[in-house]
């Protein structure tokens, strides 16, 4: 007996003291002969060390206080068993035909990365969904509160099963749950499958990062919530569907008085100091009653600046006069709107998908050229500091959607023609003048002939590989005129006026001032070649400049006197977009026209073949392009020609021998130069 205990005694103290020096990271010189087989006892005291720097001490006696639970192995998750086994199935899923044909292929392979890696399921359990995986459930049910299908996102009901059940239901849930993040983030549809105009990337997450956030996330649904845009008209835009589908009803709402009255539709114009009963009738559609000392049917300032607002708010010339246009738009105000409540849902839902394809951070301060509504803003920490009308691209040279960086501010530029201009609208002008055929040849010279008259008229000089041409030496029916650059020096002809805003892009499209400003007045301004014309564009340069540079307009001044060309030096966000719906500060939804029929592919794109009113583009155009001259008509085709060419039967344009070509070149509304 004394034997045993003296031999457990010694064991037990070499056992301390090899502990001990193993703590304290010391070599001690002693074997270590602790047996394999032997275990500290149970209620036996923690050894301390002595530091490091000193020897060895005997341990202190037992301690009867016992020791507390080290806290991060009391919360370690219990893994389960069959985790391995679930793991394994889940792979042989995601390998099913089916799985890959209904499912992103990115996702598909992300996930299965990630089950090899894992230590247990995403969102499945042997009883069922976890709690983690009943709030993405419940989230993915209502994608509808957020513009999604929720039929994108149907995954089988699951209870607990086995192993294979398991496997199933985890990878279908993360699948959906990983496609709802790549929709919440624009990756439904590719817009420029739609449209090669359509040029924007939808900021998608990589589908690795998806998952693993997914997986870790303590609230995926949350993270879920979390991928949708964080911008201000996005929200709007979705509170407004959420008002259209919920109890309320709009047409619950009391009605207006004020919109019940007519004013009698004619063409006479009441401006102030008319008298007439209309003016009453006008009073009242616009709240305005006369004051004490006036009479009732006699049109006054204050009803003028009402008319104004008027016109502003909806988008005519703002005289302040009543004229006939006015007339129209006041009645047509409280006529029921065209679309229906299906169109208008959608228009929403199409626009929020739009707002998905936008940069998330949209940069402070940046530029908006919104081309259906056909303005443009300065907008910075989420105020408007610049709104001013805005011509946009013809639907035949339809403004294209993108993002850029203005770089340059150039005051009194010269223009290039763009290779586009060149092909489509200079050649077929040269080659009228110069015959393009060989009887015309004989009696004019040569083919080259009549191409310097062409260039004379709309003020362009020709350049090939940086030295100027001879227009006249050229046969131009034998060569690319692309080779070829077109220049106008800057002057008060030229189409570009005062300023250029230039900001790089692969469409070579820009803003910049114009000499054909009374084209502003009119309400459908889709008139341009591509490229932004700005109502107030001097006052827009003041803007940048006293941003980029700290500049006055005074001293904005001494640089459109001295041509300056000022490159930025923080450049600028812009933003080309196609919004057809925006919601203001109030929650009230503005809808304009889908010009370009983008809303129409969208809507079809995401599974909902419907088609928006984009005006009647040609009676519009008509109304627009009348007003820039008598020398310019638009035909049945919405192509646009001086009145002095007659349509051919056969749809050719045929012109007259003693036409001239216009000497400005501003008067060519549709032709040449309206870049």
């Amino acid at each position: 007996m004394r034997r045993f205990t003296r031999l457990s005694l010694f064991i037990s103290t070499l056992a301390l003291m090899a502990a001990s020096s193993a703590f304290a990271g010391q070599e001690t010189g002693w074997p270590d002969v602790t047996p394999k087989w032997w275990k500290p006892p149970a209620d036996a005291a923690p050894v301390q060390s002595a530091p490091a720097e000193s020897n060895p001490v005997p341990a202190p006696a037992a301690q009867t206080e016992a020791p507390k639970p080290d806290p991060v192995a009391a919360t370690a998750p219990v893994l389960n068993p069959d985790a391995a086994a679930i793991l394994s199935a889940a792979q042989l899923v995601l390998a099913d035909k089916d799985v890959i044909s209904k499912n992103n292929k990115a996702d598909v392979e992300a996930l299965a990365e990630y089950y090899k890696k894992a230590a247990a399921p995403v969102f499945a359990g042997s009883s069922g969904y976890t709690d983690q995986g009943k709030a993405v459930l419940s989230e993915l049910k209502r994608a509808a509160d957020w513009g999604l299908d929720p039929a994108s996102f149907e995954v089988p009901d699951f209870s607990g099963g086995s192993i294979d059940q398991q496997a199933g239901a985890d990878a279908r849930l993360s699948l959906a749950a990983m496609k709802y993040a790549r929709f919440a983030r624009g990756g439904r549809v590719s817009p420029s499958s739609l449209s090669r105009i359509l040029d924007m990337e939808p900021p998608v997450k990589d589908a690795g990062t998806v998952i693993a956030a997914l997986a870790s996330a303590s609230d995926p649904a949350q993270f879920l919530i979390d991928q949708h845009p964080k911008h201000e008209q996005f929200k709007r835009l979705r509170d407004a569907l959420l008002k259209m589908r919920g109890p309320t009803a709009i047409d619950d709402e009391p009605a207006d008085e004020a919109l019940k009255v007519r004013i009698p539709e004619s063409k006479a114009t009441l401006k102030i100091g008319s008298e007439s009963g209309d003016v009453g009738l006008l009073r009242k559609r616009l709240k305005t009653p006369a004051g004490a000392s006036e009479k009732d049917n006699v049109f006054d300032k204050a009803l003028s600046d009402a008319v104004t607002a008027f016109q502003v708010e909806k988008d005519l010339k703002p005289s302040g006069q009543l004229n006939s246009q006015t007339r129209k738009a006041l009645n047509a105000a409280a006529e029921p709107k065209k679309s229906s409540p299906e169109q208008t849902e959608q228009r929403i839902v199409i626009n929020m998908e739009k707002w998905r394809w936008m940069p998330e951070d949209l940069g402070s301060p940046y530029v908006m050229n919104n081309v259906p509504e056909f303005h443009a803003r300065f907008i910075k920490d989420g105020k408007e500091l610049f709104k001013e009308r805005m011509i946009a691209g013809l639907p035949e040279w339809a403004t294209p959607t993108f993002s850029s960086k203005m770089e340059f501010v150039i005051f009194n530029p010269s223009w290039g023609v763009p290779d586009g201009i060149k092909v489509r609208e200079l050649m077929p002008r040269i080659k009228k003048a110069t015959g393009g055929d060989s009887f015309f040849d004989l009696f004019s010279g040569g083919s080259g002939a009549g191409g310097a008259r062409v260039l004379k008229a709309y003020g362009l000089q020709a350049y090939r590989n940086g030295k100027q041409v001879d227009p006249n030496s050229i046969d131009w029916n034998k060569t690319d005129i692309r080779s070829f650059s077109f220049t106008q020096p800057a002057g008060a002809t030229n189409p570009l006026g005062m300023v250029k805003f230039r900001f790089p892009n692969k469409h070579d499209v820009y803003m910049h001032d114009t000499t054909q400003r009374s084209l502003f007045a009119q309400s459908y301004r889709a008139l341009s070649h591509g490229c932004m014309r700005i109502q107030n564009p001097r006052k827009l340069a003041e803007i940048i400049l006293n941003e980029d540079r700290g500049w006055s307009p005074e001293r904005v001044g001494q640089a459109i006197s001295s041509s300056a060309d000022i490159t930025l030096e923080k450049p600028i966000a812009v933003h080309v977009t196609y919004f057809t719906a925006m919601v203001d500060d109030a929650g009230k939804v503005s809808t304009f026209g889908d010009i370009y029929g983008h809303d129409g592919k969208i809507s079809k794109a995401l599974g909902r073949s419907m088609s928006f009113d984009g005006g009647n583009a040609i009676e519009e155009r008509m109304s627009a392009v009348a007003n820039a001259g008598d020398d310019v008509v638009v035909n049945d085709d919405g192509t646009v020609s001086t009145k002095k060419q007659k349509k051919s039967k056969d749809g050719s344009t045929e012109q007259s021998k003693k036409v001239a070509m216009p000497e400005n070149i501003s008067d060519a509304v549709s032709g040449l130069l309206n870049n």
